[in-house]
């Protein structure tokens, strides 16, 4: 009995250390500061949100978060899609501006 049970805190000790050296080695390596208790470093300005704006929103760091990869593409992806129809609509309103100067 007391074999099976030396075995078994063996087996035990040998798990952790081989958890531990593999978070070590394959961890992300990488670490941010900590956050205020309370605050999230999720912000967006509250109109005329441009692509720098979307570039630079950063998400907090969780056990089980979505691929960072992902997020990156996505958001810039977004980023350009606002650029491109705020041009559109300031083409939009400068010849709608015309338009109206024109008729007077």
């Amino acid at each position: 009995m007391t074999t099976a049970l030396i075995y078994l805190l063996v087996m035990l000790l040998v798990a952790a250390v081989v958890f531990l050296l593999a978070s070590l080695v394959f961890g992300r390596g990488e670490e941010l500061a900590p956050l205020p208790p309370g605050s999230s470093p999720t912000r967006l300005p509250a109109d005329d949100i441009t692509s720098a704006d979307v570039n630079d929103v950063r998400f907090q760091v969780v056990l089980r978060g979505y691929k960072m990869s992902e997020v990156d593409w996505v958001m810039s992806r977004l980023g350009t899609e606002i650029d491109l129809l705020r041009a559109r609509v300031a083409e939009l309103e400068a010849d709608r501006a015309d338009v109206e100067v024109h008729r007077e």
